[in-house]
């Protein structure tokens, strides 16, 4: 492994220094952490800040990780203001990637919300939460049977209005941290940079190309974030995101040959 770089080591620090402030300290997250742009908790700024906390010091440790890792080699040929701005510009494009989608669901949930509003009935509920909501439909499974034998209850009725207002305003609530898609974007760019290195992983018992490696993980990711497991507390589109903007990005620098190096 190569000696850490003077910006993978300020940015290791950072990730560090903040996750103390916020673990030991005070919260960061209600203000810093990335939240869906429908909330009304939403700033522009935390497509920044977000890539500085994290959920745990296991999700600290695997980005932490990966940065020190394949982040050494990358500002050694770019330099530090260079692979700066790569950073940066994959964990936005990262944020705007998974703000843009939950934006959209979002909406969908939203114009649900709406509808059943205007006409709740029992079926109506019951398809509502087995669409938007399916941990919840189990959790309320009782309610949901009560509901369909007094259907015209106003008290269930306006419970049910409760509970898929609740869960729309649940869906603004969920915020998202981590450097992720920054390390995914600079896994792409090692893959794209030196596709036949071959790497060794644990718990793999034999070496994998970069170019195969980063793949694997971006169709992974890819599926992953498609079948959105509501169970699944991971930004599978926030790492596809720093992926393709770090496609793009290094596409872009790769049109600039004077300038790349």
């Amino acid at each position: 492994m190569l000696a850490i770089t003077p910006t993978v080591r300020n940015l290791l620090i950072l990730n560090i220094l903040f996750y103390f402030i916020d673990s030991s300290v005070f919260s960061l997250k209600a203000d810093f952490a990335l939240r869906p742009v429908m909330s009304p908790d939403f700033h522009i700024f935390q497509f920044v800040s977000y890539m500085f906390l994290h959920g745990g010091i296991g999700h600290l440790f695997s980005n932490m990780f990966g940065l020190i890792m394949f982040g050494p080699l990358l500002e050694r040929i770019w330099g530090q203001k260079r692979f700066l701005i790569f950073y940066f510009v994959t964990g936005i494009g990262a944020g705007l990637l998974f703000s843009g989608i939950g934006f959209y669901e979002n909406w969908q949930l939203a114009k649900a919300v709406e509808i059943y509003t205007q006409n709740p009935t029992p079926d109506g509920f019951a398809d509502f939460l087995s669409k938007h909501a399916e941990a919840y439909y189990e959790y309320r499974l009782q309610f949901v049977n009560d509901f369909e034998a007094n259907p015209t209850n106003s008290m269930y009725i306006q419970q049910s209005i409760k509970d898929v207002g609740d869960v729309y305003a649940n869906a603004l609530s969920i915020p998202m941290v981590g450097a992720s898609g920054a390390i995914f974007g600079i896994l792409m760019a090692f893959g794209l940079l030196f596709p036949n290195t071959e790497l060794f992983l644990l718990f793999v018992p034999f070496p994998i190309k970069a170019k195969y490696f980063v793949a694997f993980y971006g169709l992974f990711e890819l599926y992953s974030g498609i079948q959105n497991a509501q169970s699944d507390n991971v930004a599978h589109f926030a790492h596809i995101g720093g992926m393709l903007f770090a496609y793009i990005l290094l596409r872009y620098w790769g049109t600039q040959k004077s300038n790349f190096y």
